[in-house]
């Protein structure tokens, strides 16, 4: 019988022992049986976190970005002196609401709250606005390239008074189409539709169109410029006007086809918490005529869950 050595078997068995022992020994623990815990991924913040609601136009242009908002939302509205009634300052207030279902599909509330307008001449007058609501479905959401579109239908119901001529007709609908595209921190968001009466004698029908820019330089300064349009396609028969309502008002006139109205302005928004933004912008009417629209300031707060 063949006797092997302590020595010998040392020696045949050490490269063995090391094998074994190689994985504790670069873990830094003492056994070769030990596991790493693995390194959960750090998921990648979304472009849409640097994107903002827009703030003017707010009954009209949409977000395309699903969100749980409540954004309570104040106009201040300087009158042209060329319109009927003369100059004078509108006030107008509301709260709007929006709700993500999912990631795609969101529902909302944008009009609504209380109108009042005071003349340099007269006496003053208001009432409560009529109540719109709608969806939207985010039809293209593609993170890649920064893109974003999404349609959607809102109807206004007829709930208002009819001294701010709200109240009327037999509802209206806005079906819109809203995108947005990233270039980094730079976005650009646009949104264009038609607004429908059901009683086409009593309001116009209309397309309005808006688009905006803005940049995240940071939380706290959120700049943009914008522009907002509205076209008449089909005049109401109501009052013999040769403009019509812009956002807030549908007037019905029977002079208004083909009239084109628009604004431009600019603002800024500012996120002081994670989930608030601050949102003031300031614009004017800028093609003839004008009618009811010299100037307007607009000041919302965007809560977001």
């Amino acid at each position: 019988m063949k006797i092997i050595s302590p020595i010998t078997l040392l020696k045949s068995g050490f490269p063995l022992i090391l094998t074994l022992l190689s994985p504790a020994l670069q873990a830094g623990t003492s056994s070769p049986l030990a596991k790493s815990t693995p390194t959960a991924p750090i998921e990648a913040a979304s472009w849409k976190e640097h994107t903002i609601s827009p703030v003017a136009n707010f009954v009209n242009f949409e977000d395309p970005v699903i969100r749980t908002e409540i954004r309570p939302v104040y106009a201040l509205h300087n009158i042209d002196s060329s319109f009927i009634t003369g100059p004078g300052v509108a006030h107008a207030a509301g709260v709007q609401v929006r709700y993500a279902i999912t990631d795609r599909l969101g529902v909302f509330m944008n009009q609504g709250g209380y109108i009042e307008v005071k003349p340099d001449f007269g006496e003053s007058f208001g009432g409560w606005a009529d109540l719109g609501f709608g969806v939207k479905y985010a039809l293209i959401d593609d993170e890649a390239n920064q893109f974003i579109l999404t349609p959607g239908i809102g109807f206004i119901i007829p709930s208002g008074d009819k001294d701010i001529f709200h109240g009327r007709g037999n509802g209206e609908w806005n079906f819109f189409l809203s995108a947005a595209k990233g270039f980094g921190d730079l976005h650009i968001t646009g949104n264009a539709g038609f607004r429908l009466p059901n009683d086409g004698a009593t309001q116009s029908s209309s397309f309005h169109y808006s688009l905006q820019v803005d940049y995240f330089f940071c939380n706290w300064f959120i700049p943009f410029v914008f522009a907002n349009g509205w076209t008449v396609v089909d005049s109401g028969n109501n009052i013999p006007l040769n403009t019509e309502g812009y956002d807030f008002f549908n007037f019905g006139s029977s002079n208004s086809a083909g009239v084109t109205q628009a604004t431009v302005g600019a603002g800024l928004r500012f996120r002081v918490m994670k989930n608030v933004d601050l949102g003031v912008a300031y614009e004017k009417a800028v093609v003839e005529p004008t009618g009811l629209f010299d100037d307007r300031f607009t000041f919302d707060v965007s809560f977001r869950f």
